[in-house]
């Protein structure tokens, strides 16, 4: 490395994956890990992997972000889920660049590589999959979304042709898990942005969204899971105009 540089990790209940994100991690300076109450070994894990290790209740994804990289000690930061890792040829392509006052950019991005049932998924929509993560902390922050937050830097994002490996997935439930997750909370961001659903929205959105990504983005080539990703993808679409539907009519629920 040109400079040092700091890892920053978000966790709940993780034990089964943060190993082997870790382990990917080593070569950075520290690793900071900042873990949202987990019930399971991950904040031992963590410490025994030599992690500094802050606990903080959950503050929503982009703000328990925002504060890993606030506690780290080196001004440049990559930011990992603890589902992903980093291959060896990234972190060599990592470790060559001018980390310094002199680079040139505020912030770079990675293609991801999405893993699922232990196949890399080309199609749906899930590759290349850019994701701005490595950041100059100065030059930057997390934008307030609830969901899909962003690093927005001040000053240019230089992509480099090197991925992370994803592994968010281990089957079907996981994504019906996510499913639901994603579109309470996409529905709650668009209603305070002042979106409005039609009763029609829900079933538009979900066919348009399965027809784009199985037909469009040729999700029929990648089999079984092709299909059922452009369904839970669906699913997801249809779920967050229903639900932004429903706090129209009736709000939250008590």
């Amino acid at each position: 490395m040109t400079l040092s540089l700091s890892i920053a990790v978000i966790t709940r209940d993780e034990e089964q994956r943060l190993p082997a994100c870790l382990r990917s991690a080593a070569f950075a300076d520290e690793i900071v890990v900042v873990d949202a109450g987990s019930r399971d070994r991950t904040v031992a894990i963590a410490r025994n992997f030599g992690c500094r290790v802050h606990e903080q209740p959950w503050l929503g994804f982009a703000r328990q972000k925002q504060l890993a990289v606030n506690l780290c000690r080196h001004d440049w930061v990559l930011i990992l889920d603890a589902d992903e890792r980093v291959p060896p040829d990234t972190a060599a392509r990592i470790g060559r660049l001018p980390l310094d006052g002199a680079a040139p950019a505020a912030a770079y991005s990675f293609t991801r590589r999405n893993v699922f049932h232990g196949r890399w998924i080309r199609r749906c929509g899930w590759w290349p999959d850019r994701v701005t993560r490595l950041v100059d902390r100065r030059r930057g922050r997390f934008s307030t979304r609830l969901v899909h937050e962003q690093w927005l830097a001040d000053g240019p994002v230089q992509p480099l042709e090197v991925s992370l490996e994803h592994r968010s997935f281990n089957g079907y439930a996981d994504l019906v898990t996510k499913m639901q997750r994603y579109s309470t909370l996409s529905a709650r961001e668009m209603r305070a942005a002042g979106d409005r659903a039609r009763w029609w929205s829900a079933p538009a959105h979900g066919g348009w969204m399965f027809f784009t990504t199985y037909v469009l983005q040729l999700g029929v080539l990648e089999g079984f899971d092709g299909f059922m990703i452009a369904a839970l993808n669906a699913g997801g679409s249809f779920l967050k105009y229903a639900k932004l539907y429903e706090l129209q009519r009736y709000g939250e629920a008590e």
